[in-house]
């Protein structure tokens, strides 16, 4: 089992030293002879962005972009796991103290608004740890 994400893709705008690389995302049913007639079958276009590994990319190239397995479980982790957490802990501890349960969920929901703003104010940092190469 190898230890990469690789999705095909077309360059669409090329910037200093990173691509614009527009990828189509399917899902697993996306395939299947009876998706006209299914809702579950999922087919999302996507930019990525990507660092260049030469200048021989052009716009139009049809490329792979290839990036590491673990960016994707951190991702995940960042975006679903400790936000859930977060607002768990929110609504545990705000209910303990208050038997309003509108007032709980509010809080609840309103505590990952500074946990989402958090994470804008990060996006450099997170971006760098984040990172795609393309390769012919």
């Amino acid at each position: 089992m190898t230890d990469t994400i690789e999705h095909r893709g077309v360059i669409v705008k090329l910037l200093n030293s990173t691509a614009l690389v527009k990828i189509e995302q399917t899902s697993a049913c996306a395939g299947c002879h009876a998706k006209g007639v299914c809702s579950a079958a999922d087919v999302a276009e996507k930019i990525v962005e990507a660092e260049l590994t030469d200048s021989s990319f052009r716009v139009g190239d049809e490329v792979s972009v290839i990036g590491q397995k673990s960016i994707g479980v951190k991702a995940v982790f960042l975006a679903y796991v400790f936000p859930f957490i977060i607002m768990m802990i929110t609504l545990i501890l705000v209910g303990l103290v208050s038997d309003n349960e509108l007032l709980v969920g509010s809080c609840a929901l309103a505590v990952l608004v500074p946990y989402f703003f958090v994470l804008r104010l990060l996006n450099g940092k997170i971006r760098a740890k984040f990172r795609f190469y393309l390769v012919r």
